[in-house]
């Protein structure tokens, strides 16, 4: 634990989103309804892909694995969220700062480098469909996700290490909803200039890489869709493939505004802001987004419910 002001730092104040009590109450009920339906609509579709055997290929293997993602990562955020905006203090110890900094950033990093393996299947299903079957066996999926979950653990490491090791002289103030990396570097007392690059080094591997795997995947997976001579099939492929890249888009995009430039330049309420949408938004939109609107996930819903219906 660190100094503050030669005392020892146990707990941080987070300012939250407001101080206000009508835009706290109001604030409750929108992120209590965005939990509740991000959690339903998640469990809807790992249920549906367990349950329909039609659906028991490595997309929806990966789709599985990002829903279960998602209902962590809402899980870590919005019910403290919720908790915190009944009361007038909101208050987190310094070691629950230190676990919700690794927790965010290990769900963070692992949901980026899934993202970038559906890509990676869906550009060997679209380019490569004979050889689908082989390239994406049980074993390369696996494969995949536990990369993606190795490589979270790893790499942030060295940023939150150092984070917490921060002199923290000047208050235990911090001007957001949840702890983060960033968040500790603006209080800290000394040159930041060496965690501010670990900061920016990391970020360029677990945002960049990711966003020019998609966007090879895509180029690839485009090209063949030009070639495709049925209008209505190009159609079809071109707005699944645009919804994923508007995804990915807002995801990356809002990291990269965050972590990809120096701490300092931040303005504090507008980072806020931003936060909102990488942390609350993609678990409530990712279902919709890949699944829950194409025809195989809403057959195989349907039959499910007549399943349930029979028995």
């Amino acid at each position: 634990m660190e100094k503050w002001n030669g005392s020892v730092v146990t707990e941080f104040i987070l300012l939250g989103l407001s101080d206000k009590p009508q835009v706290k109450v109001a604030l409750f009920a929108i992120f209590l309804v965005i939990y509740l339906v991000t959690i339903s609509e998640n469990l809807v579709l790992i249920t549906v892909c367990v349950h329909e055997p039609r659906l028991h290929s490595p997309m929806y293997f990966f789709l599985i694995n990002l829903s279960v993602l998602d209902i962590l990562y809402a899980s870590v955020f919005l019910p403290n969220m919720l908790v915190h905006l009944l009361m007038d203090r909101w208050i987190i110890s310094f070691s629950g700062c230190a676990v919700q900094i690794f927790t965010y950033l290990l769900l963070s990093i692992t949901e980026n480098f899934l993202l970038s393996f559906i890509a990676f299947d869906r550009y060997v299903a679209i380019c490569f469909p004979l050889h689908y079957s082989n390239l994406m066996n049980a074993s390369t999926c696996i494969k995949m996700v536990a990369t993606s979950w190795l490589t979270a653990l790893l790499l942030p490491l060295p940023v939150i290490v150092m984070a917490l090791k921060l002199p923290l002289c000047d208050h235990n103030v911090i001007n957001h909803f949840f702890c983060e990396a960033t968040t500790l570097v603006k209080l800290a007392c000394v040159d930041t200039f060496t965690i501010e690059l670990m900061i920016i080094l990391s970020a360029i591997f677990a945002l960049l890489l990711p966003v020019i795997a998609i966007l090879i995947s895509y180029v690839y997976i485009l090209s063949a869709i030009l070639r495709i001579r049925s209008g209505e099939g190009r159609s079809k492929a071109f707005s699944t493939c645009a919804s994923h890249l508007i995804n990915v888009s807002v995801i990356y995009g809002t990291a990269i505004f965050i972590y990809m430039k120096p701490v300092p330049k931040h303005s504090e309420n507008q980072e806020k802001m931003v936060a909102v949408f990488y942390t609350v938004g993609p678990p409530l939109w990712n279902p919709i987004i890949y699944s829950l609107r194409n025809k195989e996930m809403t057959t195989g819903l349907q039959n499910l419910m007549k399943r349930r219906l029979v028995h």
